[in-house]
């Protein structure tokens, strides 16, 4: 990753930079004890040095080695700078490894397009929820990210005449599952902003925003509201019309790394959610 040091930067030291910029003391000490972790005109520089504007700093992070097995899998890339890539997931696809899923996840497919690249999911989205998936390429990126990324999901629930609202209630583990989650009492603080997009005399096509980051929540924000997402059968949801939740990431918005430019990505609407929309009810 390269800086340019500011004018309101001139004179500081590097580790005041950095710091200013949002780098944890961790990583500046990692960056410290790698062989070129930080230079200056291919010369390297300490953390206490003075650096002065227009001054180029590349941080270069010591190398950990991820797995290299890849997907024969093709995702379309969205989005990709020096500091990230975003991918538009297919359904079906898991973003992480496990036990049944070693080959074919959205790692495998990022291990191809970027090897000896560590996989930072910033905003990991179930197996069958599709659309936009941020990937850091460094942890310099993904600290960042993590904290600017803001996410819109468009999801189909049973008709509805509400023109949207805010469903506030706390999630939860369900007690006898590893997996799902339940509104209770005892939960932690969830919150989620809807509003509609479309109609059909079935269906509602609407417009999700977690102010909140909690697993599963909007499909059980949903659950919870009497409306579960259509294919969602976790949830109660009715599935004769699709096979998984009718949940996408239309768009992913994000601060680039070490700059105040905010950029927005946007996925299209996949073909069997645009399916169950075009249909007349039955």
């Amino acid at each position: 990753m390269i800086i340019r040091i500011t004018p309101a930067e001139n004179g500081r030291k590097l580790a005041e930079v950095l710091r200013g910029r949002g780098v944890s003391r961790r990583l500046i000490t990692r960056l410290k004890r790698a062989p070129m972790g930080m230079t200056r005109g291919g010369e390297l520089i300490r953390s206490i040095d003075a650096v002065y504007e227009n001054d180029e700093i590349v941080l270069s992070e010591p190398y950990r080695k991820a797995f290299a097995e890849a997907s024969p899998a093709e995702v379309p890339v969205l989005y990709e700078d020096e500091h990230c890539v975003v991918f538009d997931k297919p359904p079906f696809m898991p973003c992480h490894q496990s036990m049944k899923h070693y080959g074919d996840t959205l790692a495998n497919v990022f291990a191809a397009h970027c090897p000896d690249t560590v996989f930072r999911c910033i905003n990991r989205l179930d197996k069958n929820t599709s659309g936009c998936v941020l990937i850091a390429k460094s942890s310099l990126a993904a600290f960042s990210l993590q904290k600017s990324c803001r996410k819109l999901y468009i999801g189909i629930m049973p008709h509805t005449d509400s023109a949207g609202g805010r469903i506030c209630a706390p999630i939860a583990r369900e007690r006898d599952s590893a997996i799902k989650r339940c509104v209770r009492e005892d939960g932690v603080y969830a919150a989620t902003t809807f509003y509609k997009l479309a109609d059909t005399a079935y269906a509602t096509l609407a417009a999700f925003i977690p102010e909140t980051g909690r697993t599963h929540q909007i499909r059980v924000h949903c659950a919870y509201a009497g409306r579960p997402l259509l294919g969602d059968d976790m949830y109660g949801g009715d599935t004769t019309r699709i096979d998984r939740q009718a949940l996408h990431c239309g768009e992913v918005s994000f601060v680039i790394p070490m700059t105040d430019r905010r950029i927005t990505v946007r996925s299209e609407l996949p073909e069997d959610m645009a399916a169950v929309m075009s249909r007349r009810m039955m």
